[in-house]
């Protein structure tokens, strides 16, 4: 695995991805009763942005957070789903002692989920990289209700669920290195529902070829799970890059998950587009008649 997310901690996509799993976690708390929150490819846990990205030539990478996190940092007029994110994130500055009102640290997946949990929630982090498996378990040494393994993602799908919870968010947040990516989601949402059929599961995604996302989607239907998407492009066809958008789907999306979502993404559009092309989509997956 060459991949390493401090290239793109706090850009568009992970602003995208943590707000709407700030929305699940809130939305999975609504019931009393407890759940393991789990993250297949957890990474490091959290970014110091102070430290410039080198690429492997020896040369600094542009930063890519000013462009996500960044714009949100000081705006005004923050609808609150955006607001709490924002403060979540002024939160995991604080903690890690950051002077002033400047932007930072940000946090990645398992320390967005870390600040939400209850004591009656547990987490439970994969992480295949043995550096960044080795920075999780330093930063989570003192926290009981965290685990942390040094495992295939997929595998501890296999080896996590069902919990003693009965109850379970599940994050796929994989690098997409490999060409096979897609196929071997499909397999461990099979495993994960097979062993715990109510769990809620979301999986990141870029968009890159509209027809491979299409293929995706198409090939979660044989699931046969209620799957709610979201979706942001923050450029139109006419520009030319990489990654334009990003997506989440949602297996088994907490009960009117999809108005929560669909309220908070014109904002991300707006904070987040390159140009007017910029879009957001939310929809319920079904089969093509």
């Amino acid at each position: 695995m060459n991949y390493r997310h401090h290239y793109h901690a706090g850009n568009y996509a992970d602003v995208f991805k943590h707000v709407l799993l700030l929305q699940l976690i809130r939305a999975m708390q609504r019931k009393e009763k407890g759940f393991l929150y789990l993250d297949t490819h957890a990474g490091r846990g959290g970014y110091d942005l102070s430290v410039p990205s080198v690429l492997p030539d020896g040369r600094a990478r542009e930063a890519e957070f000013p462009a996500g996190i960044g714009r949100l940092w000081d705006a005004a007029g923050l609808p609150p789903g955006l607001n709490d994110f924002v403060a979540l994130v002024r939160r995991f500055n604080d903690r890690n002692g950051a002077t002033g009102p400047e932007l930072k640290f940000y946090p990645g997946s398992p320390w967005i989920a870390k600040l939400l949990l209850r004591p009656q929630d547990r987490m439970a982090l994969c992480e295949l990289r043995e550096d960044d498996a080795e920075a999780l378990d330093f930063e989570f040494a003192r926290e009981s209700r965290v685990t942390v393994q040094v495992i295939d993602g997929y595998t501890g799908l296999k080896a996590l669920l069902p919990p003693p919870e009965k109850r379970a968010l599940v994050l796929i947040d994989p690098p997409f290195e490999s060409k096979k990516e897609f196929a071997d989601i499909a397999r461990g949402l099979k495993d994960a529902l097979k062993r715990l059929p109510g769990a809620v599961c979301a999986v990141w995604y870029p968009i890159t070829e509209r027809a491979r996302t299409a293929e995706f989607h198409h090939a979660l239907l044989e699931l046969a799970t209620p799957t709610l998407f979201a979706e942001l492009t923050i450029a139109g066809e006419a520009l030319e890059l990489k990654m334009k958008g990003c997506g989440l789907l949602m297996l088994n999306p907490p009960w009117q998950i999809d108005r929560e979502i669909r309220f908070v993404l014109p904002a991300l559009r707006e904070q987040l587009k390159v140009d007017a092309g910029a879009a957001t989509a939310c929809g319920w997956l079904v089969p093509e008649k």
